[in-house]
């Protein structure tokens, strides 16, 4: 199980939101490329960005500085979303050298969408599953649809996903814990693995998710952006736990 660092990308910097909201923007660093290798120094073993200005326009922005990224990287895996709404801008991100494509809008919006990149980009594929309560958000998180969380797993389910995020939105940035009960929810209703995000305040949350049992599996990862820069959580304090178990 892995503790995936947040690298959210706005105005060429490395911020944070709360519940995703830019009037709630906490900067880290404007050099994301060194953050990335900042985390794989500690030992990340797979970063997650997102493009934030690309989720509320609609189409990349940032593709310069994840290329930036994926080179600060080496062989550690990047997963990017963020604006990703059609099958070119999903190859541009997989030419430059990403690992997996995050996509949530479109695929929400569009199955076909999804189904046709799962066939063409096996296992490279992430579907970004954000929820407020039981009812999936789209657009940045602006737009909350009429589509439940179980409507949209059980239309998905057999297509070759890499995994799916989760994240409850009302949790997002705001270092108030994990929220267990409905990820657990959802990692049972569905056989594509499932990496957590949303609330990661301490090691309190790692452990209760790592205690998970999903028929002998764990959950394929945790994200965690706002706990690990305001230091709530010590990157390798925290995968020494999901390695161990204790």
């Amino acid at each position: 199980m892995l503790l995936i660092p947040a690298i959210d990308l706005h105005e060429g910097k490395c911020v944070q939101l709360k519940r995703g909201l830019l009037d709630s923007v906490s900067v880290y660093s404007d050099d994301p490329a060194s953050m990335a290798r900042h985390w794989i120094d500690q030992g990340a073993r797979r970063i997650h960005v997102v493009d934030l200005d690309g989720a509320f326009q609609g189409k990349p922005v940032n593709l310069h500085l994840v290329e930036k990224i994926v080179e600060a990287a080496g062989t550690v895996p990047i997963q990017v979303g963020g604006g990703v709404r059609n099958q070119d801008v999903f190859k541009s991100y997989i030419e430059v050298g990403v690992s997996q494509v995050i996509v949530g809008t479109q695929a929400v919006e569009d199955r076909s969408f999804l189904e046709s990149l799962s066939q063409v980009y096996p296992r490279r594929v992430i579907l970004g599953l954000d929820a407020r309560g039981d009812v999936v958000a789209t657009r940045g998180w602006d737009t909350d649809t009429s589509v439940s969380i179980n409507d949209l797993l059980c239309d998905i389910e057999g297509l070759r996903l890499h995994s799916i995020v989760y994240t409850d939105i009302e949790r997002d940035g705001m270092l108030s814990g994990v929220n267990v009960d409905r990820t657990i929810k959802v990692a049972q209703s569905t056989q594509i693995p499932v990496i957590a995000s949303g609330g990661i305040k301490s090691l309190e949350d790692l452990r209760a998710l790592k205690k998970v049992n999903l028929q002998g599996k764990d959950l394929f990862g945790v994200i965690s952006g706002s706990a690990l820069y305001e230091r709530t959580l010590d990157f390798q304090a925290g995968q020494l736990l999901l390695d161990n178990g204790s």
